[in-house]
């Protein structure tokens, strides 16, 4: 693939059976080969996300920015990548084939 203009899937999975949320993405991803040979895209939510969708991705993005990212025709995502979002909302992707699927979180149950 040299390059993908279209909408995309982003998949936050728990575990290997367990997906907790997609999220669709409008997206532009330029298949450049940089010094490690990763991909990087730019993309935006393909919808604007309603109060509690926001909550979620909030949620997801501080326990762990990586998402398994699913093209379309894919049931299920298979190149990770580390999404940060910035300000205005665009999206950057930059593949995280290392990412060992551990994330850090802090619960308050009280």
């Amino acid at each position: 693939m040299d390059g993908f203009v279209g909408q995309a899937r982003l998949e936050w999975w728990a575990n290997h059976s367990t997906c907790l949320e997609m999220y669709d993405i409008d997206i532009d991803i330029t298949v450049t080969v940089d010094a490690v040979g990763k991909l990087r895209a730019t993309g935006r939510h393909a919808n604007a996300l309603d109060t509690t969708q926001r909550e979620g991705w909030d949620f997801l993005m501080e326990m762990d920015p990586h998402f398994s990212i699913a093209f379309p025709g894919e049931d299920r995502g298979g190149i990770m990548v580390r999404v940060v979002e910035a300000e205005n909302g665009t999206l950057s992707l930059t593949e995280a084939p290392d990412w060992d699927g551990s994330a850090n979180g802090t619960f308050d149950l009280t």
